[in-house]
């Protein structure tokens, strides 16, 4: 899990939440490459734009991830208050203020609590250590119930190499680059430009590919850090075998951490991949799945365990494909075929279907009959407690 270059530390600066931790300090090692992607929610919190700008100068030095306050929707303060931590911490780590990039996730419109945070700092660098990644993956949950943190080994050029990351998200989740921050690092060496790539690549199959609700964050960010501790000749050319070693360590990293947010979605009882396949583009294929994933109707139909095909096939046919033949379209529950020919198939059986439903792990395919092309995502339930989690997130 430990990767050697970076260290962490978790301290507690009662942001919002009292008695356990809730800021994080990543420290990088000089030299090492960052790659990042970000909300493209137009009212993209505060750290969001400060990260990015920063990134956009010289190489990071720090990451500053604080947790129950957003930092979104608080104007030319907030950019203020995100600068100053950052300025704060560069003065703690002895590096330029740009040097540090910023993450904040919780509640929307209220101004960062400054001064908490940066009292905090000194006790959390003080703690600064390779092995920290479990108490940093706890401090920056919010309405998450477990810790999201995955590491992979894998060789290169004879030396084993190191891909851990951490997440965090249970609710807000609808990725568009949920609420969603993610940290991930390697020992490996890495060109800038390839790690972009990469990065870009796993994300579109993993976190871009996930729905609780259908809701993108204001403060959605996924970063990959390349520390070269490794020290593996870099890699440059994406149609190396190790830079496709690489590719698959990260790709898979990222697949468990998105897993693990749908898994811990905010009350959610099941995980189900809808699948759609025979589609004449990814586009529509993607179109098609997130209209079921983001029925409310069959959300619900999910979380009571009722087979009512209905909504699905309704959400298939409001989707908004030109020209749908329905008579070519085919639904799925698992196994059971249960529209066929623009109806319910002949040999569907209510049993059959209540079988599957009852499930904790659904999927469920749509054969549209248009093309090859096929997309997969991740979803889950709509549940009495989701709206209590979400009625009661500010009281």
């Amino acid at each position: 899990m430990i990767v050697p270059g970076v260290r962490l530390a978790a301290g507690a600066a009662g942001i919002r939440y009292q008695g356990r931790d809730d800021l994080v300090v990543m420290a990088l090692d000089p030299g090492t490459r960052c790659a990042a992607v970000f909300t493209r929610n137009a009212f993209c919190a505060a750290p969001v734009q400060v990260a990015r700008d920063h990134l956009a100068g010289i190489a990071p030095r720090y990451l500053l991830i604080n947790a129950g306050n957003a930092n979104a929707g608080t104007g030319p303060r907030g950019l203020r208050d995100a600068r100053s931590c950052c300025e704060a911490l560069a003065t703690l780590g002895d590096c330029q203020a740009n040097a540090v990039l910023p993450f904040s996730t919780g509640v929307i419109g209220e101004h960062l609590p400054v001064e908490r945070l940066i009292a905090a700092l000194p006790e959390v660098m003080a703690r600064l250590r390779e092995d920290a990644w479990p108490a940093a993956a706890r401090a920056i949950m919010t309405t998450d119930q477990v810790a999201k943190l995955v590491s992979r080994r894998f060789q290169l050029n004879g030396r084993e190499a190191t891909v851990t990351g951490m997440a965090k998200g249970a609710g807000m989740i609808c990725p568009n680059m949920a609420t969603m921050l993610a940290f991930i690092a390697t020992d490996a060496a890495v060109s800038s430009t390839l790690l972009q790539s990469c990065l870009q690549d796993a994300v579109a199959r993993s976190f871009n590919a996930i729905t609780v609700d259908g809701d993108t964050s204001t403060n959605d960010a996924c970063v990959l850090m390349a520390t070269g501790a490794c020290g593996n000749p870099e890699l440059d050319h994406p149609d190396t075998a190790e830079a496709q070693a690489f590719r698959a360590a990260l790709e898979s990293v990222c697949g468990e951490l998105a897993t693990a947010i749908i898994r811990d979605a905010e009350g959610a009882t099941k995980l189900v991949t809808v699948e759609v396949d025979a589609a004449a583009s990814l586009a529509e294929a993607r179109l098609v799945a997130y209209t079921i994933a983001h029925s409310p109707l069959v959300k619900t139909a999910l979380f009571a365990s009722d087979p009512n095909w209905g909504r699905i096939l309704a959400a298939v046919g409001r989707a908004g494909l030109d020209d749908l033949d329905i008579e070519r379209v085919r639904i799925y529950l698992e196994n059971v075929l249960i529209v066929d020919a623009g109806a319910r198939a002949p040999d569907y059986t209510e049993a059959a279907g209540a079988a599957v439903m009852a499930k904790p792990e659904i999927l469920i395919r749509v054969v549209l009959g248009r093309g090859a092309c096929a997309a997969r995502i991740l979803t889950c339930d709509l549940s009495s407690d989701y709206v209590r989690i979400n009625a009661e997130y500010r009281t």
